[in-house]
Parts: structure tokens; sequence; C-alpha cells
């Protein structure tokens, strides 16, 4: 039995996609959430006993900016989600929270973004260090990623090696999220990730593949750089700004969809 138990009323929920990485929503402006209820987001979250999603999101008031992106994985744990924020953008708009353009609070940070019925721009944060070499490299997105280079991304074997890497002990003890990508042309990549938070494969992830493509456009010396993923296409473009050793100005784009709505029973019916 959800906890929701102790709640007044049900709540109502949204659910939306972001080229396949997919999320409950909840409007905090105008229902109540138990935001330390780490159970009921677990449940929630769950494909089997509750809604089934990757990530849970409340969108709620907060001073200096048109709202705040609480942000759950699966399993609870909080971190940035690029896809997820994306999608949070469009439920605002939805909601009549926001016109085309806003600013926003994320666990990481202040965030801007710019709705369309067709594709969610999200500008992301400064991003100062890769480290690594060869085919192996880290970059920290407003969440921590691995990026990983290999020849045959469409049958690399992604969970099995994405958990080695995500539970290596030089990850410990917070881990990491991996993503396999290969090149598939001059400014062109197909990533895959094993999400930490979820623990499995998931069609897309934003921070991944924001991850992957300032590893390659570093390399290959390009700024705007289109990422296929399972669930779809996004793209990436950034400045890097050589006097402060920073890529700014990152903007993550993609399609950010809502696919159903529902009700959260109180209980038992």
């Amino acid at each position: 039995m959800f906890s929701l138990i102790l709640m007044k009323q049900d709540l109502p929920f949204y659910k939306y996609q972001g080229t396949g990485n997919d999320f409950v929503l909840i409007d905090g402006f105008r229902e109540a959430f138990p935001y330390e209820d780490l159970e009921l987001v677990q449940a929630l979250c769950d494909r089997r006993m509750g809604i089934g999603a990757d990530g849970l999101i409340v969108i709620r008031p907060v001073a200096g900016y048109d709202f705040e992106m609480v942000y759950y994985n699966a399993d609870g744990s909080q971190s940035m989600c690029g896809n997820g924020a994306r999608c949070a953008v469009a439920f605002a708009h939805f909601c009549g929270h926001i016109q085309e353009s806003t600013s926003f609070l994320a666990i990481d940070g202040p965030h801007e973004a710019h709705y369309s019925p067709e594709a969610v721009r999200l500008k992301m944060g400064e991003i100062s260090t890769i480290t690594g070499a060869d085919s192996d490299f880290f970059v920290h997105t407003g969440s921590p990623h691995h990026v990983c280079f290999v020849p045959e991304v469409a049958s690399f074997p992604v969970v099995e090696k994405g958990r080695e890497i995500r539970y290596a002990d030089h990850y410990a003890p917070a881990g990491t999220n991996v993503n396999f990508v290969q090149e598939m042309g001059p400014d062109r990549l197909f990533v895959r990730t094993y999400e930490r938070g979820v623990e499995d494969e998931t069609l897309s992830c934003g921070t991944g593949v924001t991850a992957a493509a300032l590893v390659f456009g570093q390399q290959k010396a390009v700024n705007q750089v289109h990422i296929h993923t399972k669930g779809g296409n996004l793209h990436v473009s950034y400045d890097w700004d050589a006097e402060r050793g920073t890529f700014r100005e990152v903007w993550l784009t993609g399609p950010a969809h809502q696919v159903f709505r529902g009700e959260i029973k109180r209980g038992k019916d």
C-alpha cells in the first residue's frame, strides 16, 4: 500500500517522455507532495506495481525563478536530469506556469529553457573539466558520467559492462552513469546509457548525451553534435571559452511529450 494513505486526497499526475526517457510529473503549485517519502517515489516508478518511470518530477514555486524542478531517480536518489528537465519545462508550459521561455532552478543550479511543441531547448550548466584518455573519459554535466567509445554500440552489452563501471572502486561510493558511444559521422554519435539510480539501460539520457557530445566535440573540434539514442534524436551545441577553460552556452535540444495522465489513489479502493 502506498503511503499516500496518509494524504487527504487523491493525487493527479502526468506522464511525459523525452526520447524514451520517461517520468511521472506532479504539479506542486497545486498539489501537496511528501518530498521526504522516498518509498513512495520508488513505488510510483515501479514498472510492475506502480505507474512505471525512470524518474519522478515535482515542479513547485521558488523565489526568483518560474519554478523549481525536484527530480528523483527511480530508486529515490536525486540528481540533475537533462531529459527530465526538458519534460518539466513542457509540463510547466502545459500547466500555464510559463510561456515559451523560462528560467528555473534544479539541484545543480539555475537553468534557462525555450519551449516549442516540437522540441525543448535546455541550457545546461558550465562544464570545466574532462578527464581521461584513449577511449574512456569522465565528465560531470550536472550528474557524473563515464564516457566509453566502442566500435559497435548497437550490439554492445550495455547493462553488463555498464554495471561493472558504475560500481567500480574508483567511483565509490556514489558511483557514476556510464555511456557507450560510437562515432557515426563527423558530427554524429550513437549513445547508449546505463543510468545510476535506474540501475539499467534507459532509452536515452540527456546529461549523458551532453557528456558524450562534449568529449567528442573537444576531440574533433566541432561544437554541434547530433546524437542518436534508442529513444530518438537529440542535439547538443556549445561554445568553448579558451580564456576560462570552460564549455559554456551548452544547449541540449530534443522532443518532450505528454503521453498520459491519471490519478494516484489514496490507499486502497
